[in-house]
């Protein structure tokens, strides 16, 4: 078990006969995570269409909201007020927030959110999609953002990030990165990676100082984010830097892994990570959330994972089933008086059918979101509940290969 730190610490309280895959227990002042486990994401302090309250009721653990976005609306000050993000949206369970590096990717280069991407595609340092504006600005000491609310103009650095991170008051904050996409030359790489290195170093300062400095308020753990993008040497460096990186007297509490990541080379990527990094730290998997995904991250030692698919996707009327994913709102499905999937205990399930959802949706019923996403959340919350169980009773690997023989549908991933 890692050192307790004001309420804080990660205990492995199994770890499989081979392979780096485990389950565990994280602790924070505001409750524990019992790992493997899906965090799911409320980007705005409030995952769209569904309450709390209703979170809560499907089985999530915790929830990780986005710093960029409550940086421009309310504001950090407004949620420091509150009490920090859990008591401003009535959520008392664990809270992580992102540290808005995501968006020199998203905003950055105007592409979809996606983090599964093809390796073999051109390169470029000057990456920018089709029509679209570049809204943010890299160099050495920090991000230049555009706002996409108003056009304002906004500065962010390591100290900045920590210090929004810290008013927003949530358990697990990540360091200020540079998200790339594998788009980017090496040389690129190599140069986001530094930038990275460098950036972590001034968030560890920037956190003990602060943590000092607001002794009144729970300890927030802070998270370092390993890039490198497909590449070993680069992954495998980054890895070793943070993992061992101290400054100001104190290390990372735990670890994410970032960047746009090849797909097919997923499983690869994060086991040379986890098999580099401090195996008594907690691993998160930033933005993944397919469900043939979360098998290999699990497989591969990830704890932790967020991502905002399930939602998204709910919001179109798509919706997963043990037999694939497929959209509600299509025909077949006008006179279908099934639930959307018979093995689901969810809400929605157990009270609504398929004509319902269908007829929600082909209405334009806000409703039918709402529905979509508590069945989505409540199904990849599930299924790695259910992988931590298949872990201790050491059948994992039955249960993937069983779960892959049904599901049909090969998603992307999205992260906010």
């Amino acid at each position: 078990m890692s050192k307790p730190t004001n309420g804080f610490a990660f205990e492995i309280n199994h770890a499989a006969d081979a392979g780096l895959a485990r389950v565990g227990t994280i602790t924070t002042p505001h409750g524990q995570i019992q790992t493997p486990a899906f965090i799911p994401v409320g980007t705005k302090a409030t995952v769209k269409t569904v309450l709390p309250e209703a979170m809560e009721n499907l089985g999530a653990q915790a929830l990780l909201a986005n710093a960029y976005h409550l940086y421009l609306q309310p504001g950090p000050d407004v949620l420091d007020e509150a009490g920090g993000l859990g008591s401003f949206m009535n959520w008392d369970k664990p809270t992580f927030t992102d540290s808005g590096g995501f968006q020199v990717l998203s905003l950055g280069v105007g592409f979809k959110k996606v983090l599964a991407m093809d390796a073999q595609t051109f390169r470029s340092d000057q990456v920018i999609a089709k029509n679209k504006e570049r809204l943010a600005h890299v160099d050495d000491e920090g991000v230049t953002f555009k706002s996409h609310l108003d056009g304002s103009m906004h500065r962010f650095t390591a100290e900045s990030s920590m210090q929004i991170q810290h008013k927003l008051g949530a358990d697990i904050m990540f360091a200020f990165d540079e998200c790339t996409t594998l788009h980017n030359t090496r040389p690129y790489q190599e140069l986001a990676m530094s930038r990275t290195y460098d950036w972590a170093i001034r968030c560890l300062d920037e956190h003990k100082k602060l943590t000092d400095a607001r002794t009144a308020k729970p300890y927030q753990a802070l998270f370092g984010v390993i890039q490198g993008a497909q590449y070993e040497d680069l992954r495998k460096k980054a890895a070793s830097d943070l993992g061992g990186m101290s400054s100001s007297g104190i290390e990372f509490d735990g670890f994410g892994i970032g960047g746009a990541l090849d797909k097919d080379s997923l499983g690869t990527i994060v086991s040379w990570v986890n098999s580099t990094l401090p195996q008594e730290k907690p691993k998160h998997l930033l933005g993944i959330g397919a469900p043939e995904d979360l098998f290999v991250g699990v497989e591969n030692g990830i704890d932790t994972f967020d991502c905002v698919l399930a939602s998204r996707i709910a919001r179109t009327s798509a919706v997963y089933t043990m037999e694939g994913r497929f959209n509600v709102s299509n025909q077949p499905f006008i006179r279908d008086f099934n639930p959307i999937d018979d093995e689901c205990d969810c809400y929605t399930c157990t009270h609504y059918t398929r004509a319902y959802l269908c007829h929600l949706f082909r209405a334009n019923e806000m409703v039918a979101g709402t529905l979509a996403t508590i069945h989505n959340e409540r199904f990849i919350v599930r299924l790695v509940d259910q992988m931590r169980q298949a872990l201790l009773d050491g059948n994992f690997q039955d249960m993937k290969k069983e779960f892959m023989g049904r599901y049909k549908h090969k998603s992307g991933q999205s992260r906010d």
